[in-house]
C-alpha cells in the first residue's frame, strides 16, 4: 500500500463536485481546490495528518523556504492560480515514492515505522494497543468491546490514521520492550501534542485551509536540512537526543517520542500486529505554531517561567479560548500571573485571506488515560484576528471575559446557595453546579457569536464595535435564569428560600474571571 496511489483518507468534496469518499496524498494534493475538508471522525488523527499535509505543501510549493524573503507574495500568487503547482506534486512523489510504502520489505523503510523493532522487540503489543479508541489489556471499554484473545484486524487505510495518532499522542509510561545495548527497557515519553488542543485556519476548500495553515520559515532554512523524518537517509539512533528541527517541516513531522512496526496480513489489506514502543531516551525540545500557550511565573524572585500547552477539555466550548488567538489583549488582562501566547500561525493565516474560521482538535487526555476526542469550529470567519484590526481585538477579548465571568458567578452562587441550605461544604454542591452550567454555558455560546458577528470589521470604532453594557446586561440575564431553574427546589423550604436570596448576590460579582479552567 503506497500513500501517495493508494485511496486512504476521508474528504467531503464542495458542492458540484465529484470524487471518491477516500483518496491518496497524490490525488489530495492535486484536487484540494475541489475538496472541502477533511472528513475524519478521529480529532487526533486530523490533528496529526493536517501537520503531515503542511509539510507536504511546503515541499511541492517551494514554500518550505524564504531565502528572498518573498514567502507571502508567493503564497498568495498560489492562492490565485487555485491549485497547488502539478509540476511539484508530481517531482516530490517520484522523488519520495520508496518512503511511502505502509508496508515495505523492499527497501526496509516503511513510512514512519522503524523496522529495527522487528529484531529488537521479541514480543508485539498487539492491535488493540495500536487502535486507541479499543481498550487494551484489562482497560475498561471505550468505543467498542474488543478482546486481545480475538483481535479485529483493522483495514490498512484505518491503521495509518492510529500510526499517526500514537505519534503525535502517545501515551507515556510503559510499553512493548525495545533492546538497546544488551538493556531491555520499555518507558516510554510522552506524545509531542498529547492532552493539547491545537487551532488551525480553515478556509472554503482544502486549498485554503493547507495555504493559511503554513507557517513562514526563516531566512536561514534550507530543505535539505529540514528534513521530515521519511526524507532521512538512516534512521535516527535511539540512544541519542531525539532531533531538533530546524525549520516547520521538522516541527509538522519529527517531533515524535514513540516508534511503531505494523505487521500486515498475507495480502496487504489489513494490519494484524504491531510494535509500539519508545523512540528515544533521552529528552528532546519541543514547539508547535498551532499550540496556545500558557505562561506562569514559578518563582517571582528569579523570574523563572513556565510555558505549557493550553489542554484539551471536553467540556469546554471553543470560544473560551478565543483570548489565546488574539494578539491584542483587553488593558484588564495585565498584570495576571498567566499570560497567553498564541499560536503563530495566526500571524500569517489572516494576511491570506480575512474569510477563515478556527478548527480546533485534540484529545482530552491524563497521563495516560485517554478521555475524550475534542473537535469545534467557529461558527463565523476571524478576520477579527488580524493586527489591522487591534480595537475588535481587544472587544473579542473583552466579550469573552465577560461570558466567563458571569459563568463562573453562576457556579460560585449555586455552591454559596447549596453550602447555606446543608451547611456543608461549598465544593460538594452534588449535581446542581453540572445542571446550573449546563444551561449557562450553551446559551452564553449563542450569545457570544451572535455578538461576535457584530462586531467592527472597518477599524473606526474604536471600541471594536461593542456595547458592553448590553453584553454584560445580556450574559447577566442568562446566568440569572440559570440560577432560578437551578436553584428552584432548594425554594420549597424556608430555609432553602433564604439560602438562595442570600447566595444570589453572587451573580453581580465585577471581579475578573480567574485563571483559566
Amino acid at each position: 500500500m503506497n500513500l501517495f496511489d493508494e485511496p486512504w483518507i476521508p474528504v467531503r468534496w464542495l458542492h458540484g463536485q465529484d470524487g471518491p469518499a477516500s483518496v491518496g496524498l497524490r490525488d489530495l494534493l492535486g484536487r484540494c481546490q475541489d475538496i472541502e475538508a477533511l472528513d475524519i471522525p478521529l480529532a487526533a488523527a486530523q490533528s496529526a495528518l493536517l501537520r503531515v499535509l503542511y509539510a507536504l505543501t511546503a515541499r511541492v510549493t517551494g514554500l518550505d523556504q524564504d531565502p528572498d524573503g518573498d514567502w507571502m507574495r508567493r503564497r498568495a500568487g498560489i492562492l490565485e492560480d487555485r491549485a497547488l503547482p502539478q509540476d511539484g506534486i508530481e517531482g516530490y512523489a517520484s522523488r519520495c515514492h520508496d518512503r511511502f510504502f505502509l508496508f515495505d520489505d523492499v527497501t526496509g523503510r516503511p513510512w514512519l515505522q522503524d523496522p529495527r523493532l522487528a529484531d529488537e522487540c521479541t514480543e508485539t503489543s498487539g492491535v488493540n494497543k495500536l487502535v486507541m479508541t479499543r481498550p487494551s489489556g484489562n482497560n475498561h471499554s471505550w468505543f467498542g468491546h474488543f478482546r486481545d484473545s480475538a483481535p479485529h484486524s483493522p483495514p490498512a487505510a484505518t491503521a495509518v490514521l492510529y500510526l499517526l495518532m500514537w505519534h503525535y499522542y502517545g501515551a507515556p509510561g510503559k510499553c512493548t520492550a525495545r533492546a538497546l545495548h544488551g538493556e531491555r527497557i520499555s518507558e516510554a515519553k510522552r506524545g509531542p501534542l498529547r492532552s493539547s488542543l491545537s487551532y488551525h485556519p480553515e478556509g472554503d476548500s482544502l486549498l485554503v485551509t493547507l495555504l493559511a495553515g503554513l507557517v513562514r520559515p526563516g531566512v536561514e532554512v534550507r530543505p535539505e536540512e529540514d528534513l521530515c523524518p521519511w526524507e532521512r537517509d538512516e534512521p535516527a539512533d535511539p540512544a541519542g537526543a531525539p532531533p531538533v528541527p530546524v525549520g516547520p517541516c521538522g516541527w509538522w513531522t519529527d517531533t515524535s517520542r514513540h516508534a511503531l512496526l505494523l505487521q500486515p496480513d498475507a495480502r496487504g489489506e489489513r494490519v494484524t500486529d504491531a510494535r509500539i514502543t519508545w523512540a528515544y531516551r533521552l529528552p528532546g525540545v519541543f514547539d508547535d505554531p498551532y499550540l496556545i500557550w500558557e505562561r506562569r511565573l514559578v518563582k517571582k524572585e528569579e523570574g523563572e517561567e513556565s510555558r505549557t500547552a493550553r489542554p484539551a477539555k471536553a467540556n469546554r466550548a471553543l470560544w473560551r479560548d478565543l483570548d489565546g488567538l488574539l494578539r491584542h489583549q483587553p488593558p484588564e488582562a495585565q498584570g495576571e500571573e498567566t499570560t497567553v501566547e498564541p499560536p503563530k500561525v495566526f500571524a500569517t493565516a489572516a494576511e491570506l485571506t480575512d474569510q477563515l474560521r478556527v478548527r480546533a482538535l485534540g484529545f482530552d487526555q491524563v497521563k495516560a488515560k485517554d478521555t475524550q476526542f475534542v473537535s469545534g469550529l467557529t461558527p463565523a470567519t476571524v478576520g477579527h484576528l488580524t493586527d489591522r484590526l487591534p480595537d475588535t481585538q481587544v472587544a473579542v477579548g473583552r466579550l469573552r471575559r465577560l461570558g466567563e465571568r458571569y459563568g463562573e458567578n453562576l457556579t460560585a452562587a449555586v455552591r454559596k446557595a447549596w453550602a447555606l441550605y446543608t451547611r456543608g461544604d461549598p465544593k460538594q454542591a452534588g449535581k446542581l453546579v453540572p445542571q446550573a452550567e449546563a444551561l449557562y454555558w450553551p446559551a452564553a455560546e449563542r450569545e457570544f457569536w451572535a455578538r461576535f458577528d457584530r462586531l467592527d470589521r472597518t477599524g473606526e470604532d474604536p471600541d471594536g464595535g461593542l456595547d458592553i453594557r448590553a453584553a454584560r446586561d445580556a450574559f447577566l440575564r442568562l446566568a440569572r435564569e440559570a440560577y432560578a431553574r437551578t436553584t428552584d427546589p432548594l425554594t420549597r423550604t424556608v430555609r432553602g428560600n433564604q439560602a438562595v436570596l442570600d447566595a444570589r448576590g453572587l451573580l453581580w460579582m465585577t471581579r475578573p474571571a480567574r485563571k483559566n479552567k
